[in-house]
Protein backbone atom coordinates (compact mmCIF):
# COMPACT_ATOMS: atom_id res chain seq x y z
CA UNK A 1 0.00 0.00 0.00
CA UNK A 2 2.74 2.58 0.90
CA UNK A 3 4.45 1.60 -2.45
CA UNK A 4 1.10 2.00 -4.37
CA UNK A 5 0.63 5.65 -2.43
CA UNK A 6 3.92 7.14 -3.37
CA UNK A 7 3.59 6.34 -7.20
CA UNK A 8 0.86 8.00 -6.93
CA UNK A 9 2.23 11.05 -5.10
CA UNK A 10 5.07 10.68 -7.54
CA UNK A 11 2.76 11.39 -10.84
CA UNK A 12 0.85 13.75 -9.23
CA UNK A 13 3.22 16.17 -8.31
CA UNK A 14 5.20 15.27 -11.75
CA UNK A 15 2.02 16.37 -13.36
CA UNK A 16 1.48 19.39 -11.18
CA UNK A 17 5.69 20.44 -12.35
CA UNK A 18 4.77 19.60 -16.12
CA UNK A 19 1.67 21.99 -15.46
CA UNK A 20 3.89 24.69 -14.09
CA UNK A 21 7.03 24.32 -17.20
CA UNK A 22 4.16 24.28 -19.58
CA UNK A 23 3.18 27.74 -19.03
CA UNK A 24 6.54 28.71 -20.09
CA UNK A 25 8.21 29.88 -16.96
CA UNK A 26 4.80 32.10 -15.77
CA UNK A 27 5.01 31.74 -11.63
CA UNK A 28 1.96 29.75 -9.76
CA UNK A 29 1.07 33.35 -8.41
CA UNK A 30 0.65 34.99 -12.37
CA UNK A 31 -1.41 31.88 -13.40
CA UNK A 32 -3.74 32.48 -10.79
CA UNK A 33 -3.95 36.38 -11.79
CA UNK A 34 -5.29 34.89 -14.93
CA UNK A 35 -7.85 32.96 -13.41
CA UNK A 36 -6.03 29.57 -14.38
CA UNK A 37 -5.62 27.97 -10.51
CA UNK A 38 -7.65 29.64 -7.63
CA UNK A 39 -5.62 30.41 -4.40
CA UNK A 40 -5.97 27.32 -2.58
CA UNK A 41 -4.97 25.10 -5.79
CA UNK A 42 -2.30 27.12 -6.47
CA UNK A 43 -0.79 26.33 -2.97
CA UNK A 44 -1.57 23.08 -3.15
CA UNK A 45 0.33 22.44 -6.62
CA UNK A 46 2.80 24.57 -4.78
CA UNK A 47 3.03 22.42 -1.78
CA UNK A 48 2.62 19.41 -3.78
CA UNK A 49 5.75 20.21 -6.03
CA UNK A 50 8.20 21.05 -3.10
CA UNK A 51 8.08 18.68 -1.08
CA UNK A 52 8.15 16.04 -4.31
CA UNK A 53 11.38 17.15 -4.82
CA UNK A 54 12.55 17.40 -1.66
CA UNK A 55 12.15 13.74 -1.92
CA UNK A 56 12.34 12.86 -5.51
CA UNK A 57 14.60 15.28 -7.62
CA UNK A 58 14.48 12.66 -10.36
CA UNK A 59 10.31 14.03 -10.91
CA UNK A 60 12.07 17.30 -12.59
CA UNK A 61 14.30 15.41 -14.95
CA UNK A 62 11.07 13.10 -15.66
CA UNK A 63 8.88 15.89 -16.05
CA UNK A 64 11.38 17.90 -18.24
CA UNK A 65 11.50 14.77 -20.44
CA UNK A 66 8.35 14.85 -21.39
CA UNK A 67 7.86 18.35 -22.35
CA UNK A 68 10.79 17.48 -24.62
CA UNK A 69 8.77 14.50 -25.83
CA UNK A 70 5.81 16.69 -26.36
CA UNK A 71 7.42 19.38 -28.39
CA UNK A 72 8.96 16.94 -30.78
CA UNK A 73 5.61 14.96 -31.41
CA UNK A 74 4.30 18.67 -31.73
CA UNK A 75 7.09 19.26 -34.18
CA UNK A 76 7.28 16.24 -36.12
CA UNK A 77 3.18 17.11 -37.16
CA UNK A 78 3.91 20.33 -37.87
CA UNK A 79 6.93 19.66 -40.21
CA UNK A 80 4.41 16.72 -41.27
CA UNK A 81 1.80 19.47 -42.51
CA UNK A 82 5.00 21.30 -44.46
CA UNK A 83 5.06 17.93 -46.28
CA UNK A 84 1.47 17.19 -46.61
CA UNK A 85 0.83 21.15 -48.54
CA UNK A 86 3.90 21.09 -50.42
CA UNK A 87 4.19 17.58 -52.09
CA UNK A 88 5.30 18.82 -55.38
CA UNK A 89 8.43 20.40 -53.79
CA UNK A 90 8.96 17.07 -51.63
CA UNK A 91 9.08 14.65 -53.97
CA UNK A 92 8.41 15.92 -57.49
CA UNK A 93 10.86 18.99 -58.54
CA UNK A 94 12.55 18.66 -61.31
CA UNK A 95 15.91 19.07 -59.69
CA UNK A 96 15.51 15.86 -57.61
CA UNK A 97 17.40 12.96 -57.70
CA UNK A 98 15.40 9.93 -57.72
CA UNK A 99 17.23 6.35 -56.96
CA UNK A 100 14.69 3.22 -56.99
CA UNK A 101 11.42 3.54 -59.13
CA UNK A 102 10.43 7.18 -60.29
CA UNK A 103 6.85 5.64 -60.28
CA UNK A 104 6.76 4.26 -57.39
CA UNK A 105 3.70 4.64 -54.51
CA UNK A 106 5.58 4.27 -51.87
CA UNK A 107 7.78 7.04 -51.17
CA UNK A 108 11.09 8.50 -48.76
CA UNK A 109 12.53 11.32 -49.00
CA UNK A 110 16.23 12.06 -47.39
CA UNK A 111 18.35 14.84 -47.01
CA UNK A 112 21.39 14.56 -46.79
CA UNK A 113 25.39 16.43 -46.36
CA UNK A 114 27.86 14.53 -48.48
CA UNK A 115 30.35 15.52 -45.46
CA UNK A 116 28.14 14.14 -42.65
CA UNK A 117 29.69 10.84 -41.32
CA UNK A 118 26.12 9.21 -40.41
CA UNK A 119 25.11 9.80 -43.92
CA UNK A 120 28.27 8.03 -45.48
CA UNK A 121 27.57 4.70 -43.01
CA UNK A 122 23.95 4.76 -44.18
CA UNK A 123 24.37 4.82 -48.01
CA UNK A 124 24.75 0.78 -48.41
CA UNK A 125 21.97 0.29 -46.25
CA UNK A 126 19.77 2.99 -48.64
CA UNK A 127 21.26 0.39 -51.70
CA UNK A 128 19.67 -2.09 -50.33
CA UNK A 129 16.27 -0.77 -49.21
CA UNK A 130 16.03 0.15 -52.72
CA UNK A 131 17.15 -2.91 -54.38
CA UNK A 132 14.69 -5.08 -51.77
CA UNK A 133 11.58 -2.66 -52.92
CA UNK A 134 10.66 -2.55 -55.80
CA UNK A 135 7.68 0.17 -55.43
CA UNK A 136 10.22 2.14 -53.53
CA UNK A 137 10.67 5.88 -55.01
CA UNK A 138 13.87 7.40 -52.67
CA UNK A 139 14.06 11.61 -53.40
CA UNK A 140 17.73 12.61 -52.10
CA UNK A 141 18.02 16.66 -51.35
CA UNK A 142 21.20 17.29 -50.83
CA UNK A 143 21.82 19.60 -48.42
CA UNK A 144 25.32 21.76 -47.71
CA UNK A 145 25.27 22.23 -43.47
CA UNK A 146 28.49 21.39 -42.81
CA UNK A 147 30.26 24.51 -44.29
CA UNK A 148 32.47 25.46 -47.36
CA UNK A 149 34.02 21.98 -48.22
CA UNK A 150 30.50 20.82 -47.75
CA UNK A 151 29.07 23.30 -50.38
CA UNK A 152 32.01 21.95 -52.55
CA UNK A 153 30.58 18.24 -52.43
CA UNK A 154 26.95 19.02 -53.02
CA UNK A 155 27.74 21.55 -55.70
CA UNK A 156 29.77 18.22 -57.48
CA UNK A 157 27.21 15.67 -56.27
CA UNK A 158 24.21 18.00 -58.34
CA UNK A 159 26.51 18.57 -61.20
CA UNK A 160 26.98 15.07 -61.60
CA UNK A 161 23.74 14.65 -61.86
CA UNK A 162 23.82 16.65 -65.20
CA UNK A 163 25.88 14.36 -66.73
CA UNK A 164 23.37 11.07 -65.52
CA UNK A 165 26.05 10.29 -63.31
CA UNK A 166 24.63 10.89 -59.51
CA UNK A 167 25.09 7.49 -58.16
CA UNK A 168 28.13 6.56 -59.12
CA UNK A 169 29.90 10.20 -58.27
CA UNK A 170 28.10 10.36 -55.10
CA UNK A 171 29.34 6.73 -53.68
CA UNK A 172 33.52 7.54 -55.12
CA UNK A 173 33.02 10.73 -53.28
CA UNK A 174 31.67 9.58 -50.38
CA UNK A 175 33.44 6.98 -50.11
CA UNK A 176 37.00 9.32 -50.22
CA UNK A 177 38.56 10.12 -47.27
CA UNK A 178 41.38 12.20 -48.56
CA UNK A 179 41.71 15.93 -48.24
CA UNK A 180 38.55 17.90 -49.34
CA UNK A 181 39.02 19.91 -52.50
CA UNK A 182 38.69 20.36 -56.33
CA UNK A 183 41.61 17.83 -56.50
CA UNK A 184 39.37 15.35 -54.76
CA UNK A 185 36.61 15.92 -56.92
CA UNK A 186 38.45 15.80 -59.74
CA UNK A 187 39.79 11.97 -58.67
CA UNK A 188 36.40 11.15 -57.58
CA UNK A 189 34.60 12.37 -61.52
CA UNK A 190 37.41 10.38 -63.44
CA UNK A 191 36.73 6.90 -60.93
CA UNK A 192 33.02 7.51 -62.25
CA UNK A 193 33.26 8.36 -65.56
CA UNK A 194 32.72 11.67 -65.76
CA UNK A 195 33.72 14.69 -67.72
CA UNK A 196 35.84 16.04 -64.94
CA UNK A 197 36.37 19.46 -66.96
CA UNK A 198 32.60 19.81 -67.37
CA UNK A 199 31.45 19.12 -63.95
CA UNK A 200 34.06 22.08 -62.53
CA UNK A 201 32.05 24.29 -64.67
CA UNK A 202 28.65 23.02 -63.64
CA UNK A 203 29.13 23.45 -60.40
CA UNK A 204 28.81 27.17 -60.93
CA UNK A 205 25.80 26.75 -63.36
CA UNK A 206 22.23 28.61 -62.06
CA UNK A 207 20.91 25.18 -62.12
CA UNK A 208 22.78 23.61 -59.32
CA UNK A 209 22.90 26.78 -57.08
CA UNK A 210 19.11 26.48 -57.72
CA UNK A 211 19.04 23.11 -56.68
CA UNK A 212 20.70 22.91 -53.41
CA UNK A 213 18.81 26.36 -52.39
CA UNK A 214 15.80 25.03 -53.06
CA UNK A 215 16.86 21.85 -50.98
CA UNK A 216 17.79 24.11 -47.86
CA UNK A 217 14.84 25.92 -47.88
CA UNK A 218 12.93 22.96 -47.79
CA UNK A 219 14.83 21.82 -44.77
CA UNK A 220 14.51 25.27 -42.68
CA UNK A 221 10.53 24.84 -43.75
CA UNK A 222 10.40 21.85 -41.97
CA UNK A 223 12.98 22.69 -39.27
CA UNK A 224 15.48 20.38 -40.02
CA UNK A 225 17.33 19.43 -37.17
CA UNK A 226 20.69 17.17 -38.56
CA UNK A 227 21.13 15.21 -41.32
CA UNK A 228 20.46 12.70 -42.23
CA UNK A 229 16.72 13.05 -42.06
CA UNK A 230 14.15 10.55 -43.54
CA UNK A 231 10.50 11.53 -44.51
CA UNK A 232 8.80 8.86 -44.78
CA UNK A 233 5.71 8.90 -46.91
CA UNK A 234 3.37 11.61 -45.21
CA UNK A 235 3.45 9.43 -41.93
CA UNK A 236 6.94 9.44 -40.40
CA UNK A 237 10.23 11.80 -40.06
CA UNK A 238 13.09 9.84 -38.76
CA UNK A 239 16.17 11.69 -38.38
CA UNK A 240 19.83 9.96 -37.86
CA UNK A 241 21.67 7.42 -39.11
CA UNK A 242 19.16 4.38 -38.44
CA UNK A 243 19.31 0.94 -38.99
CA UNK A 244 18.39 -0.91 -42.21
CA UNK A 245 15.97 -2.98 -39.85
CA UNK A 246 14.22 0.39 -38.85
CA UNK A 247 14.08 1.60 -42.44
CA UNK A 248 12.81 -1.61 -43.32
CA UNK A 249 10.20 -1.32 -40.54
CA UNK A 250 8.99 2.22 -42.00
CA UNK A 251 8.64 0.75 -44.99
CA UNK A 252 6.66 -1.60 -43.88
CA UNK A 253 3.99 0.72 -42.33
CA UNK A 254 4.31 2.48 -45.21
CA UNK A 255 2.50 -0.18 -47.27
CA UNK A 256 0.34 -0.69 -44.63
CA UNK A 257 -1.57 2.85 -45.62
CA UNK A 258 -1.56 1.99 -49.02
Amino acid sequence: MQKLISSFYRLTASGALTTLLALGGQTAAHAATDGSFTPAQRAEIVSIVRNALKTDPTILTDAVAAMQSKASEQKATSALDVVRHNKAQFGNSTSDIVLGNPHGKLSIVEFYDPRCPYCRKVLPDLDALVAAEPDLKLVEKVIPVLGPNSVLDSQAIVAAGLQNAYKPFQQALMADTSAPGMERIRHAAALAGLDADRLVKDMKSPAVATALAQNVALARSIDLDGTPTFIIGEQQIIPGAVSLDDLKAAVEKLKQAH
